[in-house]
């Protein structure tokens, strides 16, 4: 489920990843934007920042010196005696109602703000109860009951209860951040952030109560919103304007190398005559001028190339053409000569015979020459029709059975109990498996070839699989290649012309297959052909593997899994002796069952892909072609 999962969540974005990956001007600009968006948010922020702090230091400023001036009156005004006529004139404070007092000294006070601030006075002694104007429950001291404010103001709600604590036990100025908070009289009014200054005093009777200066930060803080809306909108505007201009600039250096990409695309497809565009005399125009020149010089010598290649291929065509008449009459004259030779003296004798010998391999050789020159030039046609390749692998054993006797080898056959159909050239295929037997039979050194066939999926296989001298590492890459030899100073029964494997990697070419080696030394090797089972079908894997079962590699990795699951691992087997079969066990023939198709048979893992349609063969480009496949390879697999 999670799987899955994953999967369904993955399949949306691929389109979005993959344009990530290939647009390298989308990365560009969103790096950008990204980087544009970190570097205004920051500067927002200590902007934001610098002007609030300004903005409260500003109004902390000038409500400390507000609140001290109201301070100031407030208690000279306690201490100013009133003119009171009457008996009660000589003592100015006595009869003197604190109440009223304090309540003329709120409105007086509020009333020099204008709205820019509000007054609360509050007592500071025990007690309860309240009177019209004040907070009911609210503190009262020596007559003065309860709290009172201006504007509305909701005293004990508005002023925090850490302030009056520090106004209460110590002398001085105290200021904090608070709400101002609105009783029911006001209404709906909603509560404001504001900046709350008090300290302690005494009223007109010399008792103490505690007076607060409140300034509302509304005008502040609207400052501060607008300040943010225009940072805001000025960062969304720099940082689509920088992506814009990014967008632009990486366009002027994209444009360009994407053109040259697209050139170089149709350059390799063979529209060699393609240039790129050049305007300016900057850069980017000094890299589409040497782009031009590396393009009209590698026109030119792939036209040497090409023109090489055709008088080479016209030249072997034209020789072995004009060598077949004179050969012809070469060979009646030998035949003559050879059955006369019992009349000649032994070393004259022996003459004859190597006169026929080699004019043998000389006919042999032209031949190949023929059909090499045929592939060269793209004339080789391909009759295909249904065949069963169990057919074409005994008359290949047939023919290769005197042989065979003499070398003291026996030819072993695996997965011909049912039958391997495909749509193939049956001549073709036949010449390629009568060469790899032949070849498994020369270097096997007496010893068993297995000749082994499977079919699944869509693809056929046979592999040819000797125990002889092997293939050194690396070898398996050049063995494919023309008047190649493992050992020039090994001494050849069959007299070959070193052009077999050539003809037969393209034979299996020219069916749309692959056709592949293997070998270590000391060890043996196989070569695997492996065909589409309908024409024109593509192949995807191979159903036997490259590598054999018996490998030392394989027999290795067999031994430790043995030793890991606690089972007795087999012994390893050097390479089969003459009178033993060296063929693995029956469960192990792949043809039987569907077999899944072979990792090292795909493209880029190992294995030389040699499907190629026969109308773009030409010889240089098909000698880059093996070079640039040979570098690839591990040694695993040739073609």
């Amino acid at each position: 489920m999670l799987r899955l999962f994953v999967r369904l969540v993955r399949r949306p974005l691929l389109p979005a990843v993959r344009l990530w990956r290939r647009n390298i001007q989308l990365r560009v600009v969103a790096a950008t934007l990204l980087m544009s968006l970190a570097v205004v948010l920051a500067l927002g922020f200590v902007v934001i920042a610098q002007v609030s702090k300004g903005l409260l230091d500003a109004k902390e400023e000038a409500a400390q010196s507000q609140a001290a001036g109201g301070f100031a009156v407030a208690q000279e005004k306690a201490n100013t005696p009133s003119t009171v006529d009457g008996p009660d004139a000589t003592d100015n404070k006595v009869g003197r109602d604190a109440s009223t007092w304090m309540n003329s000294l709120v409105k007086q006070l509020a009333s020099g703000g204008q709205t820019a601030f509000e007054v609360v006075a509050l007592g500071t002694g025990p007690g309860a109860g309240g009177e019209p104007g004040g907070q009911p429950g609210g503190p009262f001291v020596s007559g003065v009951k309860g709290a009172r404010a201006s504007g509305n103001v909701d005293p004990t709600a508005s002023v925090p209860p850490a302030l009056r604590r520090s106004v209460n036990h110590t002398t001085g100025t105290f200021q904090t951040f608070s709400q101002i908070r609105y009783t029911a009289g006001a209404g709906d009014k909603a509560p404001e952030p504001a900046l709350v200054v008090g300290k302690r005093l005494t009223d007109i009777n010399g008792d103490p109560y505690d007076l607060y200066y409140l300034f509302p930060l509304t005008q502040e803080e609207e400052s501060l919103n607008l300040i943010k809306v225009t940072i805001a909108t000025a960062g969304v505007f720099v940082v689509v304007l920088l992506g814009a201009i990014a967008w632009l600039v990486v366009r002027q250096v994209v444009t360009p190398v994407r053109m040259a990409a697209g050139i170089a695309e149709r350059l390799s497809a063979g529209r060699l005559q393609e240039r790129m565009k050049v305007t300016g005399e900057d850069d980017i125009a000094r890299l589409g001028e040497a782009f031009n020149k590396m393009a009209q010089n590698l026109q030119l010598k792939i036209q040497q190339l090409e023109d090489l290649s055709r008088m080479q291929r016209r030249f072997v065509s034209d020789v072995s053409h004009e060598l077949r008449t004179p050969l012809t009459t070469v060979r009646m004259a030998a035949d003559v000569i050879h059955d006369a030779r019992v009349d000649f003296d032994p070393v004259t004798a022996r003459s004859a015979e190597l006169l026929a010998g080699q004019l043998d391999r000389f006919e042999s050789l032209l031949a190949d020459l023929l059909e090499i020159s045929r592939f060269d030039a793209g004339a080789a046609a391909l009759e295909a029709e249904p065949i069963d390749l169990r057919e074409v692998v005994r008359r290949v054993i047939d023919g290769a059975e005197p042989l065979a006797e003499h070398k003291g080898t026996r030819i072993r056959v695996l997965g011909d109990t049912q039958p391997v159909i495909a749509e193939a050239d049956s001549r073709r295929v036949e010449r390629v498996l009568r060469n790899l037997v032949v070849n498994a039979v020369e270097h096997g050194e007496g010893r068993d070839v297995v000749v082994r066939l499977a079919s699944a999926g869509g693809a056929v296989a046979v592999a040819v699989r000797d125990y002889g001298v092997g293939l050194k590492p690396g070898e398996a890459t050049r063995v494919f290649n023309r008047f190649w030899r493992a050992d020039p100073a090994r001494a050849r029964t069959t007299g070959g012309t070193g052009l077999g494997l050539s003809i037969a990697v393209e034979d299996a070419r020219l069916h749309g297959g692959w056709l592949q080696a293997w070998g270590e030394p000391g060890g043996g090797s196989q070569f695997r052909l492996t065909l589409p089972r309908t024409a024109d079908e593509p192949l995807r894997g191979s159903p036997i593997p490259l590598e054999p079962e018996d490998s030392r590699a394989n027999r290795a990795r067999a031994a430790a899994e043995a030793a890991g699951s606690g089972t007795a691992p087999r012994a390893p087997q050097g390479p089969p002796r003459p009178d033993r079969s060296p063929i693995p066990p029956r469960s192990a023939v792949a043809g039987a069952l569907p077999v899944p198709a072979d990792p090292t048979a795909l493209p880029g893992n190992g294995a030389r892909v040699v499907s190629r349609p026969a109308d773009q063969a030409t010889a240089p480009g098909r000698a880059a072609a093996e070079q640039a496949a040979g570098a690839q390879e591990d040694g695993a697999g040739g073609s």
